[in-house]
């Protein structure tokens, strides 16, 4: 974006040595025209927003939907940029600034090659292995279980997703799915500078469309599913698929391991330009035999409240057996698709059998059908799932270890895909005994048309069922325990992990976990102490605290 990001947004994270360039290299690797002298200045950094912009970066400027970026060349100026970077259009505006002007047809369009040149972090540089996972669900979970998984193997690991950023260690709340070129080419190097080995990437449509991934080389491209999901962003369903597809071309990547449990897996697999590896779940896919005849095949074996038991199989008969500590089938599918995509970076199977055979997977998934109750009382799941495809799966999880009623609370993302909230309300009613409708991120809408068109999914697939409506979710929290007991569950799908509700454009203080622990605290079940960041003190008084605004005196 061209203006200055929101202040409580996490930080860029930055290589604490970057390599210095000359800006006349820049200059004469991309620019079409140089409009000032550019023959002594130096560079270690650039970025598309004044706000992220530190002494000697490029600020790079591009036409937004309103504005263009060189409007605040000024401002770059007066922040220690070296030079402005933007098209034709932007030259003219940035002119007054001061600053040598490097002009290029398409500044979107050369970002990643930029930033790559920048950093020293394109395909032909030392980097750590990276693994990139796409798909509408189980991307996140993927992306955390190859850290888990490689952090048993004794790797230094890093991790991008919706949810965090890990550094060898360090770890920091994500701004993006994926994010902007200029910031994943800096926390590459970051990365590198701090000794990781290995980088698990969450990869998103929209970070192949808007180019945010370009000039990264994936040692292995993974592939999930297909399911419905941003038509707000995408004309409809072929166009979103086709959006995902040039992560398995050569220049994306060099080898690729792809689910085929759903139809758009085998479609991936014919289309995929680099070499290919199959997985299937024959328990969960659509054509069961064509999973049997995968590359590898997952067998469910046991699930429990602690995890899914599953055993990964090859053709040449190697087996594997292990957990991984989340519940539902579909984890174990995305932990076998981990497993081999590390097999294809070229860790060896003796490492990865005595690290996980006969044991299980040690990965925190935040947010993903994350269970935040204590041993007695209604077990309570929060889950960052937010699509139909997602609701049945986890649902269906839930209810094969829950042996009393199941409830579902949920919300849907204002200015987002509409289209899919009378199929979300469908597949919540359907899957649960009980179905409680709230608020998530109304953004710019009101919340009470999108709960109403959520009710109305509903209740057109099931009349006759028990059907609430609370609002706002602090509520609907507190309202949901009291209407479970000991034995059954909640399953609040949406928010996950994350610490804020987007309403009108402000970031509001949130957390469906540590609301879901007070709630059930209140109503007098036990507690376990919380493993996340709790966002409010304890002592913190009702006014000035939103999570405890429905607690009981």
């Amino acid at each position: 974006m061209p203006t200055d990001a929101p202040s409580n947004l996490p930080p860029v994270l930055r290589p604490e040595r970057p390599p210095v360039h000359a800006l006349a290299d820049l200059a004469a690797r991309f620019a079409v025209e140089v409009r000032g002298d550019v023959a002594d200045a130096t560079l270690t950094g650039i970025t598309l927003a004044t706000a992220d912009l530190r002494p000697g970066d490029v600020f790079v400027a591009v036409r937004g939907v309103n504005r263009h970026g060189a409007e605040f060349a000024a401002a770059a100026a007066e922040k220690g940029a070296v030079a402005v970077i933007t098209d034709a259009e932007g030259a003219s505006l940035a002119a007054a600034s001061g600053l040598p002007v490097v002009v290029v047809d398409d500044p979107r369009g050369v970002l990643g090659d930029l930033s790559a040149w920048v950093y020293s972090t394109g395909p032909d540089d030392d980097l750590p292995l990276l693994l990139g996972t796409t798909g509408t669900n189980g991307k996140t979970s993927v992306s955390h279980i190859l850290e888990g998984i490689l952090a048993q193997l004794g790797a230094t690991t890093g991790l991008s997703s919706t949810a965090e950023r890990h550094i060898a260690g360090q770890v920091i709340v994500s701004r993006l799915t994926t994010p902007e070129a200029y910031e994943m080419h800096a926390l590459l190097a970051l990365m590198r500078e701090r000794g990781v080995e290995a980088v698990a990437v969450e990869v998103s449509a929209q970070a192949l469309s808007r180019r945010r991934v370009d000039g990264i080389m994936f040692d292995v491209a993974g592939f999930t599913n297909l399911t419905h999901d941003h038509l707000d962003d995408y004309a409809d369903m072929r166009e979103y698929f086709e959006a995902k597809l040039p992560l398995f071309r050569p220049d994306r990547s060099r080898r690729a391991v792809v689910c085929i449990d759903a139809e758009t897996g085998a479609e991936v697999v014919r289309r995929s330009e680099v070499p290919t590896v199959t997985v299937g779940t024959p328990a969960l896919a659509a054509d069961p035999a064509a999973a049997a005849d995968a590359d590898w095949t997952v067998e469910i074996l046991d699930e429990r409240q602690i995890g899914t038991e599953f055993r990964l199989t090859a053709r040449d008969g190697r087996t594997l057996t292990t957990l991984v500590p989340v519940i539902g089938r579909h984890m174990a599918a995305n932990a076998g698709l981990a497993i081999v995509m590390i097999l294809e970076a070229g860790y060896t199977w003796e490492r990865l059998v005595a690290a996980l055979d006969g044991g299980r997977i040690e990965a925190y998934l935040p947010g993903r059908t994350e269970l935040v109750s204590g041993e007695t009382g209604p077990a309570v799941y929060v889950d960052f799932g937010h699509s139909p495809d997602a609701f049945e799966k986890t649902l269906a999880a839930v209810r094969r270890v829950t042996p009393g009623r199941v409830l579902m609370l949920f919300g849907a993302d204002g200015d987002r895909d509409a289209t899919k909230r009378h199929d979300m309300g469908r597949t919540a009613v359907q899957g649960s005994d009980i179905l409680v409708i709230t608020d998530h991120h109304p953004r710019n809408e009101e919340p009470d048309s999108i709960r109403a068109t959520l009710l109305e999914g509903a209740r057109r697939a099931r009349p006759d069922a028990e059907v609430h409506e609370f609002s706002p979710p602090e509520r609907a929290i507190v309202e949901a325990i009291a209407l479970v007991g000991d034995g059954d569950a909640i399953l609040w799908a949406g928010p996950g992990h994350q610490d804020y509700r987007d309403i009108r454009g402000v970031r509001t203080p949130y957390s469906a976990r540590e609301l879901s622990r007070r709630a059930l605290r209140a109503a007098g079940w036990p507690v376990p102490e919380p493993h996340w960041p709790v966002p409010y003190p304890a002592d913190s008084t009702p006014s000035s605290d939103p999570l405890r605004q429905f607690d009981s005196p």
